[in-house]
């Protein structure tokens, strides 16, 4: 019989892969590695914020994520800054207004390396109900906009022209990835969440024949690199949320060889 520690962190994991794989092809498809790694680094701010405000975690930083999302969508609407210039300055400013809060907060024993990289093995069942309504509430969303996140992703002009709230759809995807950072910070940590969202989706768009399949695909491949990466850990004794992203690079690894045999043939 497993450990019923061991059994928590699985089915926290795959919860996570199961949202971030479909999430993540809009990620790839719309090139927003740079904006998921820009809310990645202020959820440390978010983190900072439950502990001052003394709130659940994990809604300080789906608040906080929350709240760059929708700055960083508002703020692309003007054309001043290059969007990638405005995503370097927000992500970052986040991260250091963070640590410098964390250092006014007295009397604080926070583990910092476990909130940066994720300590899977230690998620309770309560993190376990939140990780699964959470990410529920993500593909709900996914499901409800999916034709008109397609559109919008494939040519925004001509999703505008067939009436699609362009400005709308952008924002409501943003939302999604900061629920999912926030899921997902007990996982694999605030700093590895992009990885996860981008290696599945990647490693899928090899084989895949249509948007769907895609995101099916990559969902699967990421609850396999759950399952490899808790074992690798189990095995040799290594962080757990790095040896999941570990399985998930090892995967993409091996879909790049796969797609070099099919391609040859």
């Amino acid at each position: 019989m497993l450990d019923d520690f061991l059994v928590r962190a699985f089915l926290a994991g795959a919860g996570v892969a199961l949202v971030a794989g479909p999430l993540g092809c809009f990620v790839v498809w719309r090139r927003m590695a740079y904006f998921g790694d820009s809310l990645s680094h202020s959820a440390l701010l978010g983190i900072t914020l439950g502990f001052l405000l003394q709130v659940d975690l994990q809604l300080g930083v789906a608040a906080t994520c929350a709240a760059v999302a929708l700055l960083v969508g508002l703020l692309q609407q003007q054309q001043r800054l290059p969007t990638d210039t405005l995503l370097g300055i927000l992500a970052h400013s986040a991260l250091a207004l963070g640590l410098v809060a964390l250092s006014f907060v007295g009397n604080l024993r926070l583990d910092l390396m476990g909130y940066l990289f994720g300590d899977v093995l230690a998620v309770s069942r309560s993190d376990l109900l939140w990780i699964w309504i959470g990410g529920a509430s993500v593909l709900l969303v996914l499901t409800i906009y999916w034709r008109r996140l397609l559109l919008a992703t494939v040519h925004e002009e001509l999703a505008s022209a067939e009436g699609v709230a362009v400005l709308r759809i952008r924002l409501t995807l943003m939302l999604t990835l900061a629920v999912t950072i926030a899921v997902a910070m007990k996982i694999v940590g605030i700093l590895l969440i992009t990885s996860m969202l981008i290696l599945p989706a990647a490693a899928a768009r090899r084989f895949a024949r249509s948007p769907e399949e895609m995101a099916i695909l990559a969902a699967g491949l990421g609850v396999v690199a759950v399952g490899l990466g808790l074992a690798g850990s189990l095995r040799y004794d290594t962080p757990s949320g790095p040896s999941i992203v570990v399985a998930a690079l090892l995967l993409f690894i091996l879909s790049l060889a796969g797609g070099a045999l099919k391609w040859r043939k």
